[in-house]
C-alpha cells in the first residue's frame, strides 16, 4: 500500500513541476491524437460500464450498479468531449463539449462516494429497485447535455469563462476530489478487508480520476499539463478493466469477474443459493441421476450460462472428492458434519455412549504365517461382514480401526435413546457372522468383543490441518477391556449395559472380574443370544 501511494503521487508531483517550470510544459496540439485517445478512452469505459451494469442487475447488488453509473457517467461525458476537437468532427470548439469531461467527473465523483458507502438497509433496496429510472435519467442528462451544447446555450457559450469560473475552481473541484478520495480510501479498505485485486484496482482508478480534476482545473490548454488528465483517465479506468480482466480469468464467469466489491449481503445470498444449487447437482450425481434436467431448473431460474458451467464442473468435483473420502470418514458422522458444520469443531461434548471394540484374537500367530496379502484379504473380509451389520442396521459410529480392532459408538450424537440395545444387538451379529466365515476358513481368528455403556467426551482432536473423531473417557478404557477378558466367539458387557438391555438379551453372569486399570472388580456378563422380538426393533 506504501509503494503504491507514492506512485499514485508521482502525476501530481509531475503536475506541480509543470506548473513550477513553464518552459517545461510544452505545447502539443495535434486534434486527432485527442479524439482517438479520448474516444477510445470513453469506449472501453462505456464497455466497462455496461459490463458492470449487467452484472448489478444480475446480481440486485447496489455498490456495483452504483460504480457501473460512476463508470458510464463518466465514459458519457467523456465521448461529448471527444466531439469538441476541432477539425474532426466539429468546424470549431464547442464550449459544452469542452467542459463536459470536468462537469462528468464531478457526476461520477458522487456515485463512487455513494458506492463506496455501506448502502445498508432501505437506501440499498431503493437503488436496486429504481435501477431502471436511474438509467434513463442518465441517458436523459447527457442527451440535454448534448442538445444545449450544440444549441449554444448561454452558459455553454464562453469554454474559457466556464473553466475559471470561482465556483467551478474553488468549490465544485475540490469536493470532486474529495469524493473521489473518500471512494478511493474506502475501497483501499476493502481491499485490505478481501485482498483481491479488483478493489485496489477500483481504489486506484478513482485516486488518478481525483488527480485528472486536478489536473483540468489548472493544465494549460494543448500543453503537457492539460494531456495529463486525458491520460489519468485512461490509465483509471484501464486499471478498472485489468482488475476485471484477473478476476474474471480466475473465476470464469462475468458475475465472479466483480464479486469482490459486492456488499456483503450480496455474497450471503449468493452463497446460499449457489450452496443449494450445488447440493442439487451433488445429490443428482450420488443418484446416478443425469445433470441435464437440474441444469435446465437452474437456467430456468436465472442463472447464467457461465454459472451453471462453474457449477457443473464444481458438483462433478466435489462428488469425485467425496467418492474418495467418503470411505474413510463414517457414514453418520460426514451426515452430521453436511447438516452441522459447526460440530467439525476442535473439542468435545460429555454424552452417554455404548462403546463396543471387537477384537480378533490370536492375529498375531495368524500374521506370523502367513503373508501380508494373505492378511490383508483375511481382515478384509471380516470387515466386509461387520462394518455393515455394525454401521448400518445398527447405527453404530467407527471411532477408529486399529489393525485387527474397531472401536464402534452408539449415541455418539446424543441421538439414539436405545444405544445400549444397539450394541449389543450389534455385538451378538457380529459374532454371528465371525461363525459363518470361519466355516469357511476354520483357520482365520475369531473376534472377541467388549461391550460398556458410560460417559465419555465424544468430539474432534487434532490441528487444524488434521483432526480424527474420538471418544475420551473410561466407558472405552472399559470396553477394551472387556474386549481382552473375552474368549474368542465371546460377548462381554458391563454391569450398566445389563441393566439397560432388560430382557432383551440371554445373559451369563461371570461374576466380578479384576480389569487392567480398575482399582474394584467390575461385574461382567456374557451375552449368549439376543431377543429381537423383546427389543422390539426385529
Amino acid at each position: 500500500m506504501v509503494v503504491t501511494t507514492l506512485l499514485l503521487a508521482l502525476p501530481l508531483a509531475g503536475l506541480a513541476l509543470l506548473l513550477a517550470r513553464p518552459e517545461l510544459d510544452v505545447r502539443w496540439e495535434h486534434q486527432p491524437s485527442h479524439f482517438w485517445l479520448v474516444l477510445g478512452t470513453a469506449l472501453i469505459n462505456v464497455g466497462l460500464g455496461v459490463a458492470t451494469n449487467e452484472a448489478a442487475r444480475h446480481r440486485s447488488d447496489a455498490r456495483l450498479f452504483l460504480v457501473s453509473l460512476a463508470l458510464l457517467t463518466s465514459a458519457g461525458f467523456l465521448g461529448l468531449h471527444a466531439l469538441a476537437t476541432p477539425g474532426v468532427l466539429l468546424e470549431r470548439p464547442n464550449a459544452g463539449f469542452v467542459v463536459a469531461t470536468p462537469v462528468g467527473l464531478l457526476l461520477s465523483a458522487g456515485l463512487a462516494a455513494a458506492s463506496s458507502g455501506t448502502l445498508q438497509g432501505r437506501v440499498g433496496r431503493t437503488v436496486i429497485k429504481r435501477q431502471a429510472p436511474i438509467r434513463v435519467t442518465l441517458a436523459v442528462l447527457l442527451g440535454a447535455w448534448a442538445s444545449a451544447s450544440l444549441a449554444g446555450a448561454p452558459v455553454l457559450r464562453d469554454p474559457v469563462a466556464f473553466e475559471e469560473a470561482p465556483l467551478l475552481v474553488s468549490i465544485l473541484l475540490p469536493l470532486g476530489v474529495f469524493l473521489y478520495g473518500l471512494a478511493a480510501f474506502r475501497y483501499a479498505r476493502l481491499y485490505r478487508q478481501r485482498r483481491r485485486a479488483l478493489p485496489l484496482a477500483v481504489a486506484v482508478a478513482f485516486t488518478l480520476l481525483a488527480e485528472a480534476l486536478v489536473s483540468v482545473a489548472f493544465g494549460r490548454s494543448w500543453q503537457a499539463s492539460w494531456w495529463e488528465w486525458h491520460v489519468l483517465m485512461a490509465v483509471a479506468f484501464g486499471s478498472i478493466t485489468l482488475g476485471a480482466r484477473l478476476e474474471h480469468r480466475r473465476l470464469g464467469s462475468l458475475g465472479g469477474a466483480f464479486e469482490s466489491l459486492y456488499l456483503d449481503r450480496t455474497l450471503e445470498r449468493i452463497d446460499r443459493r449457489h450452496s443449494a444449487a450445488l447440493r442439487d447437482l451433488v445429490a443428482a450425481l450420488q443418484n446416478d441421476q443425469p445433470l441435464h434436467p437440474t441444469l435446465e431448473v437452474l437456467r430456468e431460474e436465472g442463472f447464467s450460462a457461465e454459472e451453471t458451467a462453474v457449477l457443473e464442473r464444481s458438483a462433478r468435483e466435489l462428488h469425485r472428492i467425496d467418492e474418495l473420502f467418503r470411505p474413510y470418514v463414517a457414514p453418520r458422522l460426514a451426515e452430521k458434519l453436511l447438516s452441522e458444520p459447526e460440530i467439525g469443531r476442535l473439542g468435545g461434548a460429555e454424552v452417554e455412549v455404548t462403546a463396543v471394540f471387537a477384537d480378533l484374537a490370536g492375529f498375531t500367530p495368524f500374521s506370523e504365517t502367513r503373508s501380508p496379502t494373505e492378511v490383508i484379504e483375511m481382515l478384509n473380509t471380516y470387515w466386509a461382514r461387520v462394518v455393515p451389520v455394525l454401521v448400518g442396521r445398527d447405527g453404530g459410529v467407527i471411532e477408529r480401526f486399529a489393525g485387527d480392532a474397531v472401536l464402534v459408538l452408539f449415541n455418539a450424537f446424543g441421538d439414539q435413546p436405545d444405544h445400549p440395545l444397539r450394541a449389543v444387538r450389534g455385538a451378538v451379529a457380529v459374532q454371528a457372522q465371525t461363525r459363518e466365515v470361519a466355516a469357511e476358513h476354520p483357520d482365520w481368528p475369531w473376534f472377541r468383543i467388549g461391550v460398556n455403556t458410560g460417559p465419555a467426551v465424544v468430539g474432534h482432536v487434532g490441528a487444524g490441518e488434521q483432526r480424527a473423531f474420538t471418544a475420551i473417557g473410561d466407558t472405552t478404557n472399559v470396553a477394551a477391556r472387556l474386549q481382552s477378558a473375552a474368549d474368542p466367539g465371546q460377548v462381554l458387557i458391563g454391569p450398566a449395559t445389563r441393566e439397560r438391555i432388560g430382557d432383551a438379551a440371554s445373559v451369563i453372569p461371570l461374576g466380578p472380574l479384576s480389569l487392567k486399570g480398575k482399582q474394584r472388580p467390575v461385574e461382567v456378563y456374557e451375552v449368549t443370544d439376543f431377543d429381537a422380538e423383546a427389543d422390539g426393533n426385529g
